[in-house]
This record gives C-alpha cells, structure tokens and sequence, in this order.
C-alpha cells in the first residue's frame, strides 16, 4: 500500500472503530470435552496503570507504507521476548498519552521525531492486558521519512519494520496451541520476519489493518 494512501484512509479514523480479527482472540482449549471460552479475568478493584504505544507509519525508499515494531529483549517479565510496539507506562510529566508514547519511543529506539517529521494522526481503541494490569491507548502517526532508529540494548532484541500489507483483512492468520502459565491456549498470530506476533500487537495490527482495507 502506498504512503499517501494510507496516510489519507487514516487522516478521518472511523467512529465507531472496526473490531481486530476474531481468530486473533486467545481462548482456553476445553478439556474432557468442553467447549473452548474466552478467558474471563476477576472484576476486582484493580488499580490500571495507563500506557501508551507508538503505532509508526512511514514511507520506504520505494514509496510503500511501512510499521515499525519491536522484539523485545529476553529478560524477566510479562512481555519478555514477545514483539511489541515502542511503548509504555505514562509518567506524570507526560502532557498527554501521545507524549507517553513518543517519549518511549526515544527511550527505546532512538525516534527524532523533528527530524522524521512525525505527526499524531489520533488514536485506537484503548483495552486493558489483564497480566500486567496495563490499560493500552494504542497512538497512530505517520512520519514524513524513513526514521533513523536505534535499539535499546537493555529493552530492545532488535527493531522490524514490516509492510502494512502483512496485517491488511485478507493477511494470513496463523492458529497456535500452547501452553501458558498452565492455561491451554489457542490464538492467532501474524509471522512476520520469523517471529509470531500474537496478543496485543496483534489487536492492534489487525484494527490498523481494518482502518487501512475498508
């Protein structure tokens, strides 16, 4: 797909949004016959910490729209390993949830954003990862050029910039099995550049990808 007409299916976000690909949603395999369900998470009183990921568009050298992702470093923690946009937790300085994620976006891989000419186009829809009790407001915005991005050894594996192409309605979806935590799991997942993007990224990959291909 090319740049300009990416930018211009994205300049007026549709309200309502259209919802990610049901296959991409994890449910628990059903066991001594059950049906598989979606998992349910207690109500509880938990405090959500709010977050905010940068979903970067930009242009390669041949025209065509591009996304940037992350693999995140091995180390301890939820997301550990996973691919991921550049993003995170809000700190109180933050003016808003863009500024979060353009700020986490620096931090982890080396974005100028003066120098891209990145501009916030608006925002996906908010959802909560229950594990980590993080609430995601997922930030879109193009720049103007192919940004000169740096990982953060300490958090960033490496730096992928699939086409936009790779999460469009009619992309492969590929259905795992596995075992987490001792839940029996099946979901969807995107293979991008020999890593299974599944969970969150994948959401949010697949909303973008509704927006795009309507």
């Amino acid at each position: 797909m090319r740049f300009d007409e990416a930018v211009a299916r994205l300049t007026a976000l549709p309200d309502p949004l259209p919802a990610p690909a049901a296959a991409l949603m994890p449910v628990i395999l059903g066991v001594n016959g059950e049906e598989p369900r979606r998992p349910r998470w207690p109500a509880g009183t938990r405090t959500l910490r709010p977050a905010g990921v940068l979903v970067l568009l930009f242009p390669d050298a041949d025209g065509q729209t591009r996304i940037v992702l992350t693999e995140r470093a091995a180390r301890d923690g939820y997301h550990s390993g996973e691919v991921s946009f550049p993003g995170g937790k809000a700190e109180a300085h933050d003016a808003d949830i863009a500024a979060t994620a353009l700020r986490e976006a620096a931090e982890e891989v080396g974005l100028d954003a003066a120098a891209a000419g990145v501009r916030v186009i608006g925002l996906l829809e908010r959802f909560v990862i229950p594990v980590s009790d993080f609430e995601v407001t997922p930030v879109v915005a193009v720049a103007a050029r192919r940004p000169i991005l740096v990982a953060s050894e300490a958090e960033v594996a490496r730096i992928v910039e699939p086409p936009v192409t790779a999460f469009l309605p009619d992309a492969p979806i590929t259905i795992v099995e596995r075992t987490i935590d001792e839940w029996p799991l099946r979901y969807g997942a995107y293979d991008i550049d020999g890593l299974s993007v599944w969970g969150a990224t994948a959401r949010i990959l697949s909303q973008l990808g509704a927006v795009l291909g309507a």
